[in-house]
């Protein structure tokens, strides 16, 4: 990933330095194993553990040779070392140390995505309680529709995203496994023992059955995990990026001081973060689909995955970093104007009270099918001449030989349409 999309933590997390550090890690507790075992000496593994160290530089040059990056890693390890360096990966294939280190890489950088989610679910929260009763236009098909609250736009984006947050913790659980198990996953040369015991160490558990390496449905469900995730990120910014359309204004992503929105107009306020949510989201989404590529693999392993697994898992986990941080930013600092919001809801003349008042009329005895058309013949004179609609139904005798003006203007109270969002907020839980 480039460094423009880059937080620090992931950025350390997925440098060459700590994948080999992890890979370190995999290949000195194989030795405590195999020497608990009785199969490695004691001070041979004292020496590892005290002397085996790595260069980045000579690991890659050793690579240009080898053209095997686990081979090159571990004959610069054993530069490092005396005659205790033949039980540096004793009785271990590639994957052994590749996959299992991949999943503790992996587990480490969502918890750091789950921190960056935790704190967007917090900033959630808090917005929809302060504008729990802001009423605001509701839109289907992007057409005014009946009035909502702002609130409820951020409990239903709370709601969303605490669905991803379950679905983060169960693709954490299922990638949370390491395989020690062999060429071909029978443990031939190496006992189940240096596998539970490997694991056990980084805080995996070992898989039931592997391959020679783990089977990519659990990178699959990781990368589909960050995929809706990302899905509901951009979700969340398309809104705000619609509802600061000129035109509309209710919100507005945070512009700062020094700012400046376009090269060629000095009035433009651009939705840009949002913007970059919605663009980068893609790739996420993108990504996924190579993870399910991924998965048919033939016989007991390939190499195919390998080479695209070096770009989507890094760039997907270092993408959700950093655009829940982003987003974050823009819904804690976003810019709420109640005026204009006010002013969108008499917008249409009244005509989002249409169906209270085709309620009103069936309650009184009128068939929906003849309260229906009645209705919707003055909404559309009202639409197309831009006249009051209120006003259209208290001149209607047809309308008045059924309700009389002081129910038609009960039919045009807000507060009739957002009688339940307390209710709503309680069955949520905030």
């Amino acid at each position: 990933m480039i460094e423009r999309y880059q937080r620090p933590e992931m950025k350390q997390l997925w440098s060459l330095e700590n994948k080999f550090k992890k890979w370190l890690q995999v290949e000195i507790y194989s030795c405590e194993a195999f020497s608990e075992l009785g199969e490695v000496p004691g001070e041979a593994v004292d020496k590892i553990k005290s002397n085996a160290y790595f260069d980045t530089q000579r690991v890659l040059e050793l690579e240009k040779e080898t053209r095997h990056d686990v081979i090159a890693f571990t004959r610069a390890v054993s530069e490092t070392l005396g005659p205790e360096k033949k039980y540096v990966h004793y009785g271990l294939t590639s994957s052994d140390v590749v996959d299992t280190a991949l999943s503790s890489l992996i587990r480490d950088a969502l918890t750091l995505i789950e921190q960056e989610l935790d704190r967007v679910l917090q900033i959630l929260r808090d917005q929809a309680r302060k504008y729990k009763d802001y009423p605001i236009i509701g839109r289907t098909h992007g057409v005014h529709a009946e009035p909502t609250t702002l609130g409820l736009k951020f409990a239903l984006f709370y709601d969303e995203l605490s669905r991803s947050r379950k679905r983060l913790d169960r693709a954490k659980e299922n990638i949370s496994v390491g395989k020690i198990s062999g060429a071909v996953g029978t443990y031939a040369n190496v006992s189940p023992y240096v596998e539970e015991y490997v694991c056990h160490k980084l805080g995996l558990q070992p898989a039931l059955t592997s391959t020679q390496i783990l089977q990519r449905d659990r990178h699959a469900e990781l990368m589909s995990t960050l995929a809706i995730l990302a899905g509901t990120m951009d979700k969340i910014a398309t809104e705000i990026r619609n509802l600061q359309k000129t035109e509309v204004r209710e919100v507005e992503e945070p512009f700062y001081k020094g700012q400046k929105g376009s090269s060629a107009m000095p009035h433009k306020r651009n939705p840009v973060n949002c913007e970059k949510i919605s663009g980068l989201s893609r790739v996420i989404r993108s990504n996924a689909q190579a993870a399910f590529e991924n998965q048919p693999l033939w016989h007991e392993r390939d190499i195919s995955h390998s080479s695209v697994e070096r770009l989507i898992i890094p760039d997907s986990t270092t993408l959700s970093h950093y655009l829940l941080n982003l987003l974050a930013k823009v819904l804690e600092n976003l810019h709420v104007y109640p005026d204009n919001m006010e002013q969108n809801l008499k917008t249409t003349n009244g005509l989002i009270y249409s169906q209270r008042v085709l309620l009103n009329l069936i309650d009184k005895g009128l068939s929906r099918e003849k309260a229906y058309d009645l209705i919707q013949e003055l909404a559309m004179k009202s639409w197309e001449g831009d006249e009051n609609f209120q006003e259209l139904l208290k001149q209607d005798s047809r309308v008045l030989e059924i309700l009389d003006k002081e129910e038609i203007d009960n039919c045009f109270d807000p507060t009739y349409y957002t009688r339940n969002v307390d209710y709503i907020f309680e069955r949520l839980g905030i």
